[in-house]
């Protein structure tokens, strides 16, 4: 399983477990199935609702001995609703509470957006703190105080331009060591890579497969199919896989991690099999030339000008 080593010596395995998605009553299944296959990375987010179980199906694994915690990797995210300073350290508390952990090993502002305290998900514009109420730095000092705090070993961002990454680098005492953002063949984003690369910055892929089960409201009808591309169908069949698979090591293989959601058996096994697959050269030339800067989760939800927030702020585009 190829790895990411941070600064104090930490490794975090290039393909972990998504569970955006995961509905109640099935994650708890889809958690366990993946540490007994052999994930030791699973990526959690208070906004996903599922925080709770996934903290059940950890201690049944602990207990059992499946697995030690210092084994495994957790990523949790800070939601967007608990951007002002002060509300960092008990959204991290309860996330901490939720996945029954002491710590997490990595914990993410999930989008550059603030949203007024106790706002789940916008409705108007009313709904949004502004840009100078909450500002980014504000967050990241608090996000900084978890890690002294012992709360999370590690900090970083996901949504994240590289414009905005520079301005935190100018200004943190703990710098971001991870941004999570949409990755796929149909949007590389190779600037973003190198740049990640040269800041020694771990790039994460969300949405690696194109989330095609994500809620409508996300979706445009008419988004092309990762699954249903010529190229990597071609790829897939020559070389005995699953579409998927040529996806998932696609991402690892070009030097980020990836982690894709599943609750079946059979395909997160499939899933973690990808990780020990090699693509050749040609096959990795072929889906590069499929980019299309085609974003499926463009963030349109959070269109608030009036307070800071639009298309071209929110990306830097």
């Amino acid at each position: 399983m190829d790895k990411f080593i941070f600064r104090n010596g930490d490794e975090m395995p290039a393909l972990g477990l998504g569970t955006w998605k995961s509905a109640p009553g099935e994650v708890y299944e889809a958690v366990r199935e993946a540490l007994k296959i052999g994930y030791r990375h699973i990526d959690c987010a208070a906004f996903y609702g599922n925080e709770p179980e996934i903290g059940r199906a950890f201690v049944d694994a602990f207990d059992s001995g499946n697995v030690k915690r210092e084994d495994l990797w957790v990523t949790s995210k800070l939601w967007n609703n608990a951007h002002l300073k002060e509300d960092v350290k008990p959204a991290l508390g309860k996330t901490l509470k939720d996945l029954q952990l002491d710590y997490i090993d990595l914990y993410l502002i999930h989008w550059p957006v603030a949203l007024k305290p106790g706002v789940q998900f916008p409705s108007s514009a009313n709904d949004f703190l502004s840009i100078d109420d909450a500002p980014t730095a504000a967050t990241w000092e608090a996000m900084e105080a978890c890690v002294k705090d012992g709360l999370s070993k590690h900090i970083g961002v996901s949504n994240f331009s590289i414009k905005k990454i520079r301005k935190l680098l100018d200004n943190c005492e703990i710098k971001p060591e991870v941004n999570q953002i949409e990755l796929h063949p149909f949007h590389q984003q190779p600037g973003m890579l190198e740049f990640c690369n040269k800041e020694n910055i771990v790039l994460t892929a969300y949405s690696p497969l194109g989330s095609p089960d994500r809620p409508s409201q996300f979706k445009d009808p008419h988004e092309p199919s990762l699954f249903e591309n010529p190229t990597i169908a071609e790829i897939a069949n020559a070389n005995g896989l699953a579409p998927a698979q040529v996806l998932i090591r696609w991402a690892i293989q070009r030097g980020t991690s990836v982690i894709p959601k599943s609750v079946n058996p059979l395909r997160l096994k499939q899933n973690f099999d990808s990780a020990a697959i090699l693509l050749s050269d040609k096959d990795m030339k072929k889906i590069a030339a499929l980019e299309a800067k085609r974003r499926l989760i463009t963030g349109k939800f959070w269109d608030a000008p009036e307070l800071g927030y639009s298309m071209s702020t929110l990306w830097d585009e």
